[in-house]
């Protein structure tokens, strides 16, 4: 699979996931305001929409702060190394395949995604291209990655 994923596209990805997640906050908004009146499943429904609310109050500030790291300079090492935002193109044993390393709500049509935190995702930081990185993906179960590409 070849990513054709640029700073641009993943902007606008991310942009409209904001969009997305501000109108799902307004409607669980609504839902949250209490009535004056209700019995207690309409209490247990309400404390419902206030931990609904705040899952999404969190992952929209995680797409504005990615938004806002956006904004700023480069900051790719020196020394060409992988950093969360990169396609990375790996060999997993079965040929070259590319991957964003970054969040889910950057994740474009096409562009499969490698979260920073996974055990691929946490391997693959601070690699080089030539180079091939070990990660644990179940108990006792190791496999090997090799970096062929990093954009």
């Amino acid at each position: 699979m070849t990513a054709t994923i640029t700073p641009d596209t993943r902007k606008d990805v991310l942009t409209a996931r904001l969009a997305s997640l501000q109108a799902e906050r307004d409607q669980a908004l609504a839902e949250t305001i209490p009535e004056s009146n209700g019995d207690i499943v309409d209490r247990v429904t309400n404390v419902d929409s206030h931990v609904r609310l705040a899952l999404l109050e969190q992952r929209i500030a995680t797409i504005e702060q990615e938004l806002a790291a956006s904004q700023s300079p480069s900051t790719r090492p020196a020394d060409d190394a992988v950093v969360v935002g990169d396609i990375v193109t790996v060999d997993l044993g079965e040929g070259p395949e590319s991957f964003l390393l970054g969040s889910v709500d950057q994740a474009g049509d096409g562009v499969d995604v490698i979260t920073p935190g996974s055990p691929l995702g946490r391997a693959l930081q601070g690699a080089r291209v030539g180079s091939t990185v070990s990660y644990t993906a179940r108990t006792s179960r190791t496999l090997q990655a090799t970096i062929t590409a990093i954009s």
